[in-house]
């Protein structure tokens, strides 16, 4: 593929799904498609294009070029040479650059939050007029009342709990896929410090107190519009008992005897993979590499 300016490329979502060349490689998809390419392929951008298709360009959020992006409506039909990934799984298909959010992935996450907040930003939440777009920053701005309306941020906690036995507590959530088990997480309440969501989190899905709550790393995770913050805590009390609603299963798990983990790209996984790496045991011993699912939490 030869190499673009990225003000050159773009991306293509229809719903959840990013829509990239058959050819495209796999661990390149963050990095967009060609403009040219989707333009002869979708018309997106000639005067004429497709009847629900919706294009954006919005500001980096660290200053630098901006980010594009197309939406395609949902019964669009796909070209010849063109295939839908489900964004989560194509998270996992993107190379380990560690724990960082620099570079491709984090203007992957930029563009699809912000088509999914101007999908729903269309009408004025005071009034119902039909909303414009601000004229000097990312925000929408009512023609009727004045209001101004920016991407909503969620803000979420997740959280790696060891125990005395240097044990991990692994649960399995009912939209997992089948065996799959990752951290406890959940959103923050208004009124909530982002610690007392973790305390309040784990009592409520696994009925455990935990102390020694510390702050890791977030990640922005746009499904839909959350910014992740990942800790560390330590078990404090009581005996794990899944609440049955949003979580199966919950136990707790040596080095050698991980079950499926989320895969990798998701904060859960590097919070997972660090606490791996903090044994001196290499990954996997007894019992090979650790599995990783199609899926990331």
């Amino acid at each position: 593929m030869p190499e673009e300016s990225r003000e050159d490329r773009l991306y293509i979502f229809q719903g959840p799904n990013l829509i990239v060349p058959e050819d495209f490689p796999d661990g390149q998809i963050a990095a967009g498609v060609s403009r040219g390419r989707a333009e002869a392929s979708f018309g997106v951008f000639a005067p004429g294009r497709p009847s629900g298709a919706a294009c954006f360009d919005v500001p980096a959020a660290d200053g630098g070029l901006p980010v594009s992006g197309v939406l395609l409506a949902g019964g669009t039909g796909l070209p010849p040479g063109w295939r839908s990934l489900g964004i989560r799984q194509g998270i996992s298909l993107l190379p380990d650059e560690g724990e960082g959010e620099d570079g491709a992935p984090a203007r992957l996450f930029r563009a699809y939050h912000i088509m999914q907040w101007r999908v729903d930003s269309v009408f004025c939440g005071a009034c119902g007029s039909r909303n414009g777009d601000a004229p000097t920053e990312l925000a929408r701005l009512c023609p009727a009342c004045g209001r101004q309306e920016f991407p909503r941020i969620s803000p979420a906690v997740i959280v790696l709990i060891t125990n005395d036995r240097d044990e991990v507590l692994l649960a399995h959530n009912r939209k997992f896929s089948p065996g799959v088990y990752s951290l406890i997480a959940g959103f923050t309440e208004a009124g909530e410090s982002a610690e007392a969501t973790v305390a309040r989190e784990v009592r409520e899905e696994v009925a455990l107190e935990v102390r020694d709550i510390r702050y890791e790393m977030s990640q922005p995770w746009p499904f839909p519009n959350s910014l992740m913050l990942g800790f560390t805590a330590r078990h404090a009390g009581g005996t794990v008992h899944p609440d049955g609603i949003e979580i199966e299963d919950a136990r707790w798990f040596r080095r050698d005897q991980l079950p499926l983990l989320p895969g990798k790209g998701s904060v859960s996984r590097r919070l997972i993979n660090r606490w791996i790496a903090a044994a001196d045991i290499p990954h996997g011993a007894s019992g090979g590499c650790i599995p990783v699912p199609s899926i990331c939490q």
